[in-house]
């Protein structure tokens, strides 16, 4: 049988050096890959790319490595002042999160920091070696409130971005952000792991689950390993994979040692079989993490492959799904790939979702509130009229 190989005829040779620098190989094979390329290396696209992928810190030591016959000497200063930027950046998010962690802590509130600098203790051994640029962390969502009432008392603002129907963004949504002016952090408070609908653990499971870190005076949680795991897939994947520093995590935790069996356990409850198959031939096939007996059946998986081909199309393209305005190219091929990437339970629970109100609703038609539950009966109408209405104007626009 035929072993599968992602197609990468399309990635730039700046993006092939990386992924070959990230590799924990012989550095004289890198050396001759870079010598034969030198010439056509445009230096300015590879520190864009080191930017955009979020993996300098990692390189900056490397880089050091190479005389500047190989790699021009301002390449290796720009990475080493990214890299101490990080540094301090690290420190200050080390600093709120142990602060954030008191006040939750004498309040009485369950967290759990999803990401942020104890990640990279926990893959890297050094939290200077992964960027972050905000905390994220999990609570109850009947704990919103309170937590609320906490952060602005601290100074943070929250971003009332979600527009919401008929409590909808209990389930639709997963996170709130909230900024602090003053010191440049910004916080998120997920209720969720991850946007819905879709079926994910409860927060009392993960709780159960939850490791205490042994990283400041103030105890913090952080999510099992496993269900770290499988939350860092379930994110990358999510983003296409389009920042490499995901990748990277995951193939950290691979090779630190990842309980199959328990991972296994766990997806059996959240359909996401397909996704894990995805990361690990990303891992395998960009970064050379091994195969094993355990990982090699999720490699085999057809659908797995698939959606490990659609994720070069982001890696390859500097994509930020972040920014508000995307191509168009991108916004259609994303939208497709995130319904791709969901089991049949999740879609069926996706088409289902259309069928309860959305807050464009009410802008369309204004109820009084106690009126909103007649928006099921009227949604089908008002989609129709918004199209027709979209049709007219497309109409009138001159020629």
């Amino acid at each position: 049988m035929n072993k599968f190989i992602l197609d990468m005829r399309d990635v730039s040779k700046e993006l092939i050096l990386i992924l070959e620098m990230l590799k924990d190989n012989n550095e004289d094979s890198l050396k001759k890959y870079i010598e034969a390329e030198y010439k056509n290396i445009d230096w300015k696209l590879f520190l864009d790319l080191l930017l955009h992928h979020r993996v300098y810190p990692i390189l900056a030591s490397k880089l050091q490595r190479y005389d500047e016959k190989l790699i021009p000497q301002f390449v290796i200063q720009t990475v080493s002042g990214f890299y101490k930027r990080n540094v301090f950046k690290m420190l200050q998010l080390s600093g709120e999160m142990n602060e954030l962690a008191k006040l939750f802590n004498i309040n009485g509130i369950k967290a759990i920091f999803l990401k942020g600098p104890m990640l990279g203790n926990e893959i890297y051994g050094d939290m200077s070696l992964r960027t972050c640029g905000d905390l994220d962390l999990l609570i109850p969502i009947d704990d919103l409130e309170k937590m609320h009432n906490l952060l602005e008392l601290k100074g943070y603002i929250k971003d009332d971005y979600i527009q919401t129907v008929l409590e909808d963004w209990k389930w639709r949504h997963h996170h709130v952000t909230y900024y602090h002016s003053c010191n440049n952090m910004k916080i998120e408070i997920h209720w969720r792991l991850h946007p819905g609908p879709g079926k994910e653990p409860l927060f009392n499971e993960l709780w159960e689950r939850k490791r205490e870190l042994k990283f400041s005076n103030n105890p913090i949680y952080m999510l099992g390993r496993e269900d770290l795991f499988l939350f860092l897939v379930s994110h990358g994947a999510r983003h296409g994979w389009s920042r490499l520093r995901w990748l990277n995590d995951i193939c950290g935790m691979i090779e630190q040692g990842i309980d199959w069996q328990k991972i296994d356990t766990l997806l059996k409850n959240h359909n996401n079989f397909h996704v894990v198959g995805q990361c690990i031939i990303l891992s395998s096939q960009l970064l050379d993490v091994a195969e094993t007996k355990e990982t090699h059946r999720y490699i085999n998986n057809q659908k797995s492959k698939s959606l490990a081909q659609d994720a070069i199309f982001y890696i390859k393209k500097m994509i930020n799904l972040h920014n508000d305005m995307l191509p168009k190219d991108v916004y259609l091929y994303h939208r497709k790939h995130l319904y791709t990437l969901m089991s049949r339970q999740q879609k069926v629970l996706y088409i289902l979702s259309y069928l309860y109100p959305y807050h464009i609703d009410v802008v369309t038609l204004p109820l009084p509130k106690k009126l909103h539950s007649l928006y099921f009966l009227l949604r089908p109408f008002l989609c129709l009229w918004r199209k027709a209405r979209k049709q007219e104007l497309s109409l009138e626009e001159p020629k």
